[in-house]
């Protein structure tokens, strides 16, 4: 069989008019229906899937290290691809398969295209597809059960193949995607206009400057030959990325079975995998409500614009480090609680914004980063906070504002993925190894053609009771580790704006009751955490060197903390990361170091 490589834009009209006909297209849809005749379309109507029509799960940057974010989308990382080549991933979207089927997968959907779909639908001289490039030999039975159970009717629905319908082979998806619509042109040559919807900047791109080659191609072609149609009128819609999260449990268990899959298969030159946890500080954490009343207290210049300031009020430093187990002793373990009440509050130098309090009882047996328990409430740029220390003169505060709130002791974690070490022992997993923090360098096809756009800042770069970017360290700012929390934020209404043409605004939303980070019984609540940014989909990547490129931001020790349900703080937990074998945390995959296979959840 001879095999032909796509590594070109597209064959502008060098192919024999007579391969273009109904028969030969439908071999590039994966479902049976009979197309229309050529003669009665007008109109072509193409709309990609994920964060386009359909609001497809990413990794949670709040659970998962920078790093790890973009190593589980990687295809090269997994013997089984990853996040964009496991269908099991969409299908635990929501409440999981069975279920969502039963719901039309509610609330998942950009509605606003599926209006769009919708009016393709009924618009007789229009040709309505579904064009993606998920792998068609995992997604095709996906897709189609979840465009049905939304009665949405397309009359190609198309991934990417393996090999073309000519035998090609394609080094990219927008080169399949070009091919296809190259075909889809040609063969409904009377059509006079086609639209395409999708959400990402580099994609809208390629393909206006793939209809311009195109058209200009018709206008004049080369070698001299009839035309396979005149030019036709292209619009491509940039619509407004929508990046959601699985329930942070859900997340955690589906990427526990790609670990436990991948070391069962395990070839070379892959490594054994494992989850660790990433600790970076433990605290009195506060609560985000709590942290919004704190925030009343800052007083700002009035001429001080408020994008200097980054609002912080989250937590009373205990050490910017894993704890001890005396030093846990002493504040009564994760998940003890205690009361404080505000005492004073003061500036340094216009700069640092703090308050200082007093625990309830005021005899409590305490251990803090600073000699005085103090909250630091704001920092401008440029500040440092560990210089809240130096601040002398405290303001009491009017009697009214000298709230009591409660904390509860936990620890900022985040997890991560690394290769399984020998002989490591609990606390040394807690920090990641020299290796994986080295950039990789990005392959040619991750350049060309996957998800750039970053997660900037899950929570809202500074806006007060957001979280922040910078990294806040506490008592030592020279320790190269950051914040973040695991689990999923808040989410308020779920569909985006479908933007116009050239829109770029991004469709970062907030959803419910998002999960709380590990640590010794934190960890992930309910909800689907959502933010701003974007993803890299494997839908795109193909062919990258070993592990592709990472994300190497550190994680934000300025969040707020990420709870889990309604007033339980860190009471919830993950779900085991054990693979269900052996008690050393490896039998049946790896899990976390001090785990038991198959039982018990991330244990400090």
């Amino acid at each position: 069989m001879t095999v032909t490589l796509a590594n070109h834009s597209a064959n502008l009209t060098g192919r024999k008019m007579s391969s273009y006909t109904v028969t030969n297209l439908k071999r590039w849809s994966c479902q049976s229906r009979d197309l229309p005749p050529s003669s009665q379309i007008k109109a072509l109507h193409v709309y990609d899937f994920d964060n386009t029509l359909f609001s497809s799960p990413l990794p949670n940057p709040k659970l998962w290290t920078g790093q790890t974010v973009g190593f589980l989308q990687t295809q090269e990382a997994f013997t089984n691809g990853g996040w964009w080549h496991d269908h099991q991933i969409l299908e635990a979207t929501g409440e999981g398969i069975e279920k969502e089927t039963q719901k039309a997968w509610e609330g998942w959907w950009n509605e606003q295209i599926v209006a769009l779909v919708e009016l393709s639908m009924k618009q007789k001289d229009a040709l309505t597809v579904l064009l993606t490039g998920r792998a068609e030999s995992n997604f095709a039975d996906v897709l189609k059960r979840m465009v049905s159970s939304k009665k949405l009717e397309f009359d190609m629905i198309c991934l990417k193949p393996q090999l073309g319908p000519n035998k090609q082979k394609f080094l990219s998806t927008m080169l399949y995607k070009q091919a296809l619509l190259e075909d889809l042109l040609c063969t409904y040559k009377d059509a006079e206009e086609i639209k395409v919807y999708e959400d990402r900047l580099k994609h809208v791109k390629g393909f206006r400057d793939f209809f311009e080659k195109l058209n200009k191609a018709y206008h004049n072609p080369h070698p001299p030959a009839p035309n396979p149609r005149l030019p036709i009128i292209s619009e491509v819609i940039q619509v407004a990325d929508l990046n959601t999260c699985l329930d942070p449990i859900t997340e955690t268990t589906q990427v526990q079975r790609m670990i436990n899959a991948h070391n069962a298969a395990l070839r070379p030159p892959y490594p054994r995998l494992q989850i660790k946890r990433t600790i970076f500080y433990t605290g009195y954490l506060i609560s985000p409500p709590d942290t919004t009343r704190l925030l009343e207290l800052i007083s700002l210049p009035p001429a001080m614009p408020d994008s200097d300031i980054k609002y912080l009020a989250n937590n009373i430093l205990i050490c910017p480090r894993p704890a001890n187990r005396s030093i846990l002793d002493k504040v009564g373990g994760i998940g003890q609680r205690q009361i404080w009440q505000i005492t004073g509050t003061a500036v340094y130098e216009s700069k640092i914004w703090a308050a200082r309090v007093t625990p309830i009882p005021p005899n409590a047996t305490l251990h803090t980063d600073n000699p005085v328990p103090i909250i630091v409430l704001a920092l401008r740029k440029g500040a440092r906070p560990i210089d809240a220390g130096r601040i002398q003169n405290w303001q009491p505060v009017p009697a009214e504002r000298q709230f009591v709130f409660e904390t509860v002791v936990g620890e900022k974690v985040q997890l991560r993925i690394e290769e399984e070490v020998e002989g490591e022992n609990e606390y040394e997993s807690l920090f990641a190894s020299k290796q994986s923090g080295k950039k990789q360098r990005i392959g040619h096809d991750d350049a060309d053609d996957g998800r750039e756009r970053r997660y900037d800042d899950h929570n809202n770069n500074n806006r007060r009771g957001g979280g922040q970017k910078d990294s806040y360290r506490g008592g030592n700012n020279q320790r190269g580790r950051g914040g973040g929390g695991g689990g999923g934020d808040n989410r308020g209404p779920r569909h985006a704006p479908y933007s116009g043409r050239g829109d770029s605004r991004s469709g970062g939303r907030n959803r419910g009751g998002g999960g709380g980070g590990g640590g010794g019984g934190g960890g992930g609540g309910g909800g689907r955490g959502r933010g701003r940014g974007g993803y890299r989909s494997l839908d795109d990547v193909t062919n990258s060197p070993r592990y592709g490129a990472y994300q190497n931001t550190a994680p934000s020790y300025d969040d707020p903390p990420s709870y889990g349900s309604a007033n339980e703080g860190y009471n919830t937990s993950f779900p085991p990361l054990g693979g269900g074998g052996g008690g050393n945390g490896r039998g049946g995959g790896g899990g976390n170091a001090g785990t038991n296979g198959g039982g018990g959840g991330l244990a400090y």
